[in-house]
């Protein structure tokens, strides 16, 4: 090998070294942020699933409390999983307290427990249309109507025609209850109820298959 080629190779060496010098804190500090990424994302993971898996077991034990109709016990077990991360089992848990609450009859007590609900907006809907059903039920038709809105799903305006029946407005009541029908596929399960309140509302309902 040429002399040449032998300082080519050491100053090539010593540039190697002097680089090193300058980025190995940088290199090392990259390969730590990585290997604290992972860890992370794994410890992450883990506590996710954990925290899953623990609101799974309380969600189970507001369903038992539930079934003993042990309301108040159900309640607390509610509280808890409120003030955990899994969100869709307290949503779960409430709905269920709240359907057991009406069946006791306690709709003022199903209603808080509705209300006291956080759901997500793609949830929300659901929770509106259960509290304006127990606002309508309860007396409370101006209420339910305020709380519905514009909302213009088959639900929504079904119990807005409800409320509006409540209070003696046959003819707007219809309006709803026909706009109702008009977003419904023909065989919807709920369809033949919507005719029945069309009808009344002193309505006349169509046969979809006579106006295609």
């Amino acid at each position: 090998m040429a002399i040449d080629d032998l300082l080519d190779e050491h100053e090539q060496s010593e540039r190697v070294r002097s680089w090193l010098r300058k980025n190995g804190l940088s290199i090392l500090a990259g390969v730590a942020i990585a290997i604290a990424g992972i860890w992370g994302w794994n410890e992450w993971q883990a506590r996710h699933s954990n925290s899953l898996a623990d609101a799974n077991v309380a969600y189970q034990a507001v369903l038992k409390s539930l079934e003993e109709k042990n309301l108040d016990e159900a309640a607390k077990g509610v509280k808890t999983l409120e003030g955990g991360k899994a969100n869709i089992y307290a949503d779960l848990a409430a709905l269920q307290l709240a359907k057991a609450q009406v069946d006791a009859g306690k709709d003022e007590a199903a209603l808080a427990t509705l209300r006291a609900i956080s759901a997500d907006a793609e949830f929300k809907p659901v929770i509106d249309q259960r509290v304006a059903r127990l606002l309508v039920s309860t007396g409370k038709s101006d209420e339910a109507i305020k709380l519905l809105g514009s909302a213009a799903d088959s639900a929504s305006l079904e119990i807005h025609g409800d409320a509006l029946m409540v209070q003696g407005k046959r003819d707007a009541a219809r309006e709803q209850y026909e706009k109702a029908l008009k977003t419904l596929d023909v065989a919807a399960p709920q369809r033949r109820l919507l005719e029945t309140k069309v009808m009344d509302a002193g309505g006349t309902v169509t046969d979809p298959a006579e106006s295609v």
